[in-house]
């Protein structure tokens, strides 16, 4: 495949992922009546479902170009699990984390266009991720770190086995998605949900440009390369040792 296709599919990708995303949480998951009356917003469950969305959609329209990661934790953790070539890693990174800025910075321009908008040094503000004040559920170092560790080896062992030569043909942009809807569910309350470093990244730097003293999101930001970069590469060796059917008779 044209390496310049296959980081451009990167970059849009996780354009898209953070834009459908963390647009959903910052325009829409609390939309109030004028009165304040009735929350029209579509909340965890919606943002949880955007995040999902973004993926299977952009795994149906992007995969076959450049394999759909859209995320250096999951590029990683295919190479961990003997699927994806060393060789592409950073020039994959350097493409997942632009396309979040830039969808970030979209994200930001969007919402500078209402009245009274600022982005301000508090919990889940703007999307960012965060752990003890910055964790929508005040949730420690310690909670979210696990968290983020196991819901991304998990996420990979999802992603290898579904996308295994013996896997149903199709589904696995769908199943992908799914997870990563799941995968929100549980932990917007304790981190916002990174998962992925890039998500994490784009939120975080434009949070420090552009936001009202919003510092502290992007001094934890190390958390949220560290933890799911690690679960990334346990999911993918676990699956390359255990669960791995693709060599098999």
């Amino acid at each position: 495949m044209n390496p310049v296709k296959e980081l451009s599919a990167e970059f849009l990708g996780t354009l898209w992922l953070v834009l459908g995303g963390c647009g959903s949480a910052v325009f829409a998951a609390q939309f109030l009546t004028e009165d304040g009356a009735v929350n029209l917003g579509i909340g965890f469950l919606g943002v949880a479902l955007a995040f999902g969305l973004t993926v299977v959609t952009g795994a149906y329209a992007l995969g076959h170009i450049s394999g759909g990661h859209f995320n250096p934790a999951v590029t990683l953790g295919l190479v961990a699990g003997g699927k994806f070539a060393p060789s592409k890693v950073l020039q994959y990174i350097v493409a997942q984390v632009l396309g979040g800025v830039v969808g970030g910075l979209i994200i930001y321009l969007i919402a500078n266009g209402r009245d009274g908008f600022e982005i301000t040094d508090t919990a889940g503000t703007f999307a960012t991720n965060g752990f003890g004040d910055f964790s929508p559920g005040g949730y420690s170092l310690a909670a979210v770190f696990l968290a983020e560790v196991v819901l991304t080896a998990i996420f990979l062992i999802v992603i290898l086995g579904a996308t295994a030569k013996k896997a149903a043909a199709g589904m696995g942009g769908l199943a992908i998605g799914l997870a990563l809807t799941l995968i929100h569910l549980i932990s917007i309350p304790i981190s916002n949900t990174s998962v992925n470093p890039a998500r994490s990244s784009s939120q975080a730097v434009i949070a420090a440009i552009f936001g009202d003293g919003a510092t502290t999101p992007i001094s934890q930001l190390w958390l949220f390369w560290v933890a799911p970069i690690i679960g990334a590469a346990i999911g993918g060796v676990v699956h390359k040792t255990l669960l791995d059917t693709d060599d098999d008779a």
